[in-house]
């Protein structure tokens, strides 16, 4: 193992200790006690809009000054207990064993229970373009993740109660998320219960854990109706391997890490059904990845057709993406360059990972979800796969 990997986690593993795992998020604007208290801001959807935009563009935290707390979010809870997975099958230590206890207790406690299964949303209203999220209402996005942690806890506890409510997750994504048809009878999955909106990378997680569950209970149902989401998305990837963010016209971005997404659960769907389907639109994809968002210095690029902003997200999923697409070895080489420099330029010396770096400015707040996280689960999956790869 790489020095510098181990002692860059052990770092931000410390980091994430000492605030017991909560943290900030760069749209948690909403939950301002100031904004909240204006009741002419607080009901408009523009005033709402500009409000978190400020607060995620903004270089300065406005956290403190305008009452925004530190608090648990379910999807980073979920990346930290997979994370704890992987560190368990790396070496079953009794610690590890308690953290892996301790998430899946906060994340049970934590569920929506007010839908047809198992689901779970942010800890902040969220205000988008094309909808508005109160708090804790639950998303495809959020659910899978705490889903297949839960998942990955199972394997390693053999709790009963984690892989039911896994698949009651699976009774949320087929009852409650809405759903777009194409001419064959395939579809996407909405984002939430309360949009329509086509997110290609939020419709293939939900197909990742129908077929992950289904790898677990035969359920013929779950992988047809998973097959049917893929279908739909695989249909949308362009000619060169890329896709959009989604469908509507503001949506039509080429980014780094929701590629990704969409190439690990494309993966993960073939891995849990045996259907092969779609490696063509796999390889393709990858390769439109592999040689469009990294530079030859290892800096992670966020768009398609340009560099800022250098995004932490992005650094975190190529790990991800690479060991889940098997290609952990033959891809070491990328892998290690980018980490390199993420971990030289990214991460304090006080052991968290910054946001983003911008062409003229610099977001070095420590969120917990969108950079802890997401570093810990990826620099975990990274110590896994260089023991066992």
């Amino acid at each position: 193992m790489d020095e510098y990997v181990l002692k860059s986690f052990e770092r931000l593993e410390e980091y994430c200790r000492n605030e017991n795992f909560k943290g900030w998020d760069p749209f948690d604007g909403l939950n301002s006690r100031l904004f909240q208290s204006i009741p002419l801001f607080s009901k408009n959807r523009f005033a709402k809009l500009v409000w978190i935009q400020s607060f995620k563009r903004s270089p300065i935290n406005l956290r403190k000054m305008t009452g925004v707390k530190k608090d648990y979010n379910p999807k980073a809870l979920g990346l930290f207990l997979s994370g704890y997975c992987n560190l368990y099958i790396t070496e079953p230590k009794k610690e590890y064993l308690e953290k892996i206890d301790f998430f899946s207790s906060k994340l049970l406690a934590l569920q929506n229970t007010e839908w047809s299964g198992s689901c779970w949303g942010y800890n902040f209203d969220w205000q988008a373009r094309a909808f508005f999220q109160p708090k804790n209402t639950p998303t495809v996005v959020a659910s899978v993740f705490v889903a297949s942690a839960l998942l990955d806890a199972y394997e390693m506890t053999k709790n009963e109660k984690l892989l039911k409510t896994a698949r009651s997750t699976c009774d949320f994504i087929l009852k409650d998320l809405n759903r777009n048809y194409n001419n064959e009878g395939d579809f996407s999955f909405s984002y939430s219960p309360l949009d329509k909106s086509v997110v290609f990378n939020a419709s293939l997680l939900g197909s990742r854990l129908l077929a992950r569950v289904y790898s677990f209970t035969g359920e013929d149902k779950l992988i047809a109706e998973a097959k049917k989401s893929v279908a739909f998305c695989c249909n949308y990837q362009k000619n060169d391997g890329s896709w959009g963010y989604g469908t509507l016209p503001f949506h039509q971005w080429i980014d780094n890490f929701h590629t990704g997404y969409n190439l690990e659960c494309i993966a993960d769907y073939t891995k849990y059904s045996g259907d092969d389907s779609y490696k063509n639109h796999l390889n393709e994809g990858f390769d439109y990845y592999n040689n469009t968002f990294f530079t030859k210095e290892g800096i992670p690029k966020y768009y398609n057709n340009s560099v800022y902003p250098i995004d932490i997200h992005s650094s975190a999923q190529l790990i991800i993406t690479i060991f889940k697409l098997n290609k952990f070895k033959e891809q070491k080489k990328l892998v290690d360059k980018v980490l390199k420099w993420t971990i030289k330029n990214m991460q304090s010396e006080k052991g968290f990972f910054y946001y983003q770096f911008n062409k003229y400015f610099s977001s070095k707040i420590p969120y917990m979800r969108w950079a802890q996280a997401w570093m810990f689960y990826a620099l975990t999956t990274y110590i896994k796969a260089d023991n066992f790869e």
